[in-house]
């Protein structure tokens, strides 16, 4: 049983008066402004009290609020919990807060069954800064009710409040599938809190990028490989060591996008010996935090001279000697709606097929609510021959696709600029590439595949932690809600009926010559 429980259940039912006197005059409980932070005004409510307990509040200083708790409401459900200080106050209303399992506190009050007692909520607020030592809040229920509680504020980076608050929303214990609650509560407003905190954490990362430049290319490259690294400085010499000396490779600049600060020094050091050793043309962006993929991508992409842009993973090298010249070749040979963005076929190091594109899938799943059983539905992306053995050339062949990974992909400077590049809403990494090759398909223009061969040792480029879980979910939550609807309208499963994908016969000069 947590300390908080045990305290709790010690308590009497009745408040006492004047613990948070700023609280007891605050505003109508019909009226009161939800989710944002507003001047004090207002006038008192009525008492009562359920068991309950406020567990944590966490400011990130320019960030925002989450507040951590749980509440025996089953009979006298909570309207908002408000917290308040000298200048500013926030108001969480409940039907935002996600409910979560809390086995500890069906213990502590023997509750006949499960029921969701807990609750986590986030208030984005990146103008925050007067952080107090202590917080009064007051707990509100629907009978127009309240409780009374203070508590102490824990402070933190916004960072770190982000990947706190993504960190809980990937370790809950919700009533029914995983994945629908938490869509389900994401919906509810934690995702557009979430989405808006990481928002404003990303432009001030990208905003502080450094720039340094190693070598001078000798006229304007034909493309600009942009690779992200997080957590794994030694990638950057070793794709140097693989890529260098290729057919065709003089005619490409690399541009490595440092998501980790810890490891400029590392990367300083590895980009120059790059540059002595194998004569590449490398150039360091450089960010104070981690910005994500999309973020990232883009920020590289800014600094580029090339004519295209290639997304490409740090744990992806060259299975075709002479990719470079093959890419070069395609892309003066082809139609442009053939090469304004495609993909390549990447393999695993046993040789067997990862990516030969990808299709996408609509889940139904169940999310359990308050007093009802709500069906959802999810997006998924999945691979085109994932797994298949070596030589599976119709899994290869050039074709229009949904979609293609971001462990490759190469896109027409220009389209990639009118299409907006990566959306930046996508938190950390998954579906950002999805979402940029449904834009490009709404657009008039669908992704290709082209076999141009590369071997991809997937998820070993970077590390992952469960912040990083709590932001996938909220990326397929994002997919899902923008391009859910499309999916299902021609776009659905792996033999898509969309006019667009359909390959027509030009596309066999995309193919490999035996």
């Amino acid at each position: 049983m947590s300390d908080a429980v045990a305290d709790i259940l010690q308590e009497t039912a009745a408040p006492a008066r004047g613990r948070a006197e700023r609280l007891v005059r605050t505003t109508n409980l019909r009226t009161d402004p939800r989710d944002c932070l507003v001047k004090l005004s207002g006038e008192a409510a009525r008492p009562a009290a359920v068991h309950h307990a406020i567990e944590a509040v966490v400011i990130g200083r320019d960030g925002g609020v989450m507040l951590i708790g749980w509440a025996d409401d089953a009979d006298c459900p909570v309207d908002s919990v408000v917290l308040a200080t000298s200048s500013w106050r926030v108001t969480f209303d409940a039907a935002t807060l996600a409910r979560v399992r809390r086995p500890d506190v069906e213990t502590a009050l023997g509750a006949p069954g499960a029921y969701a007692f807990g609750f986590f909520g986030l208030v984005a607020a990146p103008g925050l800064r007067d952080v107090p030592a202590q917080a009064d809040l007051e707990i509100r229920l629907k009978n127009g009710g309240f409780m009374p509680v203070t508590q102490p504020v824990r402070c933190m980076t916004a960072e770190a409040l982000r990947d706190l608050a993504l960190g809980y929303l990937a370790g809950a214990g919700f009533m029914g599938n995983p994945q629908a609650e938490a869509a389900a509560a994401l919906d509810a407003g934690l995702g557009a809190q979430l989405v808006a905190l990481n928002r404003a954490i990303t432009g001030r990362i990208v905003a502080a990028r450094h720039v340094e430049r190693f070598g001078t290319p000798r006229r304007q490259p034909a493309g600009s490989i942009v690779v992200c690294l997080y957590g794994k400085p030694e990638f950057l010499f070793v794709q140097a060591a693989l890529f260098a000396g290729r057919p065709g490779i003089e005619e490409y600049e690399f541009i490595y996008v440092c998501n980790s600060p810890e490891m400029t020094d590392t990367l300083l050091a590895e980009a120059r010996a790059a540059q002595m050793v194998y004569g590449l043309n490398v150039t360091l962006v450089l960010l104070p935090g981690n910005a994500g993929f999309g973020a990232a991508n883009n920020a590289g992409a800014a600094v580029s001279l090339g004519r295209r842009m290639l997304c490409v993973n740090p744990d992806v090298f060259p299975r075709d000697p002479a990719w470079a010249a093959r890419h070069t070749a395609l892309v003066g040979a082809l139609p442009a709606e053939q090469t304004k963005l495609f993909g390549a076929a990447l393999y695993y190091d046993d040789g067997s097929l990862m990516h030969g594109g990808m299709y996408f899938e609509l889940d139904q799943a169940l999310a359990v609510r308050p007093g009802r059983i709500e069906p959802r539905r999810l997006a998924r992306v999945e691979h085109y021959g994932k797994g298949a053995p070596a030589g599976s050339e119709a899994l290869v062949r050039a074709r229009p696709v949904p979609a293609v990974t971001g462990a490759f992909m190469s896109a027409d400077r220009g389209w990639y600029e009118q299409l907006g590049g990566f959306n930046e809403d996508y938190i950390f990494g998954h579906y950002e590439d999805a979402d940029l090759c449904m834009k490009s398909l709404s657009a008039g223009t669908p992704a290709w595949l082209h076999d141009v061969q590369l071997w991809h040792l997937e998820g070993r480029g970077s590390v992952r932690r469960p912040h990083h879980e709590g932001g996938s979910l909220v990326n397929r939550w994002l997919f899902t809600k923008q391009w859910a609807g499309a999916i299902a309208a021609g776009v659905h499963g792996p033999q898509p009926t969309h006019k667009l994908l359909a390959a027509p016969a030009s596309a066999k000069r995309g193919r490999r010559e035996k």
